[in-house]
């Protein structure tokens, strides 16, 4: 199911960046994230609405609150404002290429917060990740 689940992700992150590109054509980046913040909320606030027992709102706990937060600012507003500024001005094939290396950060990261382990598996995949945007770019 996780596999099945990254591959939906993978195959929707691999073709909204064009559809970003062409919504960005005539407008600002913050403005196109301001524009496709509203509608992931509206879909979220129908869903929300409707009734379904899957959001849990009593399970949040400010450690939660915090870490989700903090996602929300690296990931969502300055991470994606700086997504979609590159996606207006430059090639996206290969902006989504640079952007793809997140995982090697990731890596380092979840090495140094959550004490996850670094093997040589996955420095090699990290450099080859690094090798093919050098190859790209």
């Amino acid at each position: 199911m996780v596999i099945l689940l990254s591959l939906i992700g993978m195959v929707c992150w691999g073709i909204a960046p064009v559809f970003a590109k062409i919504g960005l054509k005539n407008i600002d980046p913050f403005t196109g994230l301001v524009l496709r913040s509203f509608i992931t909320s509206g879909i979220i606030a129908l869903y929300t609405s409707s009734g379904h027992p899957i959001i849990k709102f009593k399970d949040i706990t400010i450690y939660g609150l915090l870490f989700i937060g903090l996602e929300a600012i690296f990931s969502t507003l300055v991470g994606d404002i700086a997504y979609y500024a590159a996606i207006k001005k430059g090639n996206v094939s290969l902006v989504t290429m640079v952007m793809s290396a997140s995982p090697v950060v990731t890596l380092i990261t979840a090495a140094y917060l959550l004490g996850e382990q670094i093997t040589i598996t996955k420095i090699i995949g990290a450099m080859l990740v690094i090798l093919g945007i050098v190859l790209i770019a």
